[in-house]
């Protein structure tokens, strides 16, 4: 799945068109985004993306507007305080440094397509001088004047990786949502009436075929999110033998607390999982929202989806220190 903000910034290169890109960098205290937000303005007034909206949306507009009439780039630090936005409702109290770089576009429409596109790991940035540039991945990627070439650097990753077992109603649900959550989707099934583009329509991927063959796919270069969600509990359990026994950033499960009882004395009973492998198997998947419809089904999965993905984030680029950006 391609990054908008950087698809954007390809488009407008191949267009031709002057664009002002707006970054948040730093942030102190309670703000309305994070580092790494970011924010494309065109001189017709539009924008792309969001630093935060209501009066900071509104500074950084001007901002970028005077730049991109100017050519220079410049860098912000606003308080968020009652003079600054009581009239939008915007008093968190932290403090948002940023910058704003005119003509943004002119890195090029292959330098801000390949980072849309995602396929690899890579990093990029901006200079002190204000030059947009790849930077070396062996590099301290942090946002503080401790760098001594840049300004701001950012590692852009591909996206984390969400395979479904089962094509019903379920994951034809969870599927398109993942989709705009940022998961790269595949749906697995032996059906392929419902595993096919006409319910799985777009940038997910279908897999059909024997249960054996499926649940052994290989695994990408990104991190791989499992749910299982099956036609039934014979079919869940089938997945379950292999997936448990696969490398999982996270796997959960569709049943009930009794289901989830059984499954797993029948798995110990007969070896095939240990207790402790279980354990991390999340069966009833999905967050206490008293969901009842489809729809509120899949957005307490992906709730819980959402708060694994961010702690491996964490675990991975150190983002609870502060000093690493990730896209």
């Amino acid at each position: 799945m391609k990054n908008l903000i950087f698809q954007s910034l390809a488009e407008a290169a191949r267009r031709g068109e002057s664009v002002a890109l707006g970054i948040i960098t730093g942030v102190t205290g309670s703000s309305p985004q994070k580092v790494g937000a970011k924010a494309i303005f065109h001189a017709d007034r539009r924008i792309q993306g969001t630093l935060g909206g209501g009066c900071l949306e509104a500074e950084t507009q001007r901002l970028a507007l005077h730049s991109l009439n100017t050519g220079q780039a410049v860098r912000f630090n606003l308080v968020l305080d009652h003079d600054f936005g009581w009239d939008d409702g915007l008093i968190c109290g932290g403090t948002v440094q940023g910058m704003i770089l005119p003509n943004a576009q002119s890195a090029g429409e292959k330098f801000w397509s390949d980072l849309s596109e995602r396929k690899t790991t890579s990093s990029w940035g901006v200079k002190k001088d204000f030059s947009i540039a790849l930077a070396d991945s062996t590099i301290q990627h942090t946002n503080d004047s401790t760098s001594p070439d840049w300004l701001y650097t950012e590692t852009v990753t591909p996206p984390c990786t969400l395979w479904i077992a089962g094509s019903g109603h379920i994951a034809q649900a969870v599927a398109p949502l993942a989709l705009q959550l940022d998961f790269a989707v595949t749906v697995f099934d032996d059906r392929p009436e419902l595993a096919n583009k006409t319910f799985f329509p777009g940038e997910i991927a279908t897999k059909v075929g024997n249960w054996g063959d499926l649940c052994n796919a290989p695994f990408g270069v990104a991190p791989t999110f499992g749910l299982i969600v099956t036609r039934g509990h014979q079919h869940d359990a089938l997945v379950l033998e292999t997936w448990i026994h696969r490398p999982f950033a996270f796997l959960g499960m569709i049943g009930s607390a009794r289901k989830a009882r059984m499954i797993s004395e029948q798995f110990i009973q007969k070896k095939i999982a240990t207790a402790e492998q279980l354990q991390h198997v999340a069966c009833p998947v999905g967050i206490k929202i008293h969901a009842r419809s489809v729809p509120e089904i899949a957005v307490s999965i992906l709730a819980q989806y959402i708060d694994k993905r961010a702690d491996l984030v964490c675990r991975q680029c150190g983002a609870s220190s502060g000093k690493s950006a990730l896209v």
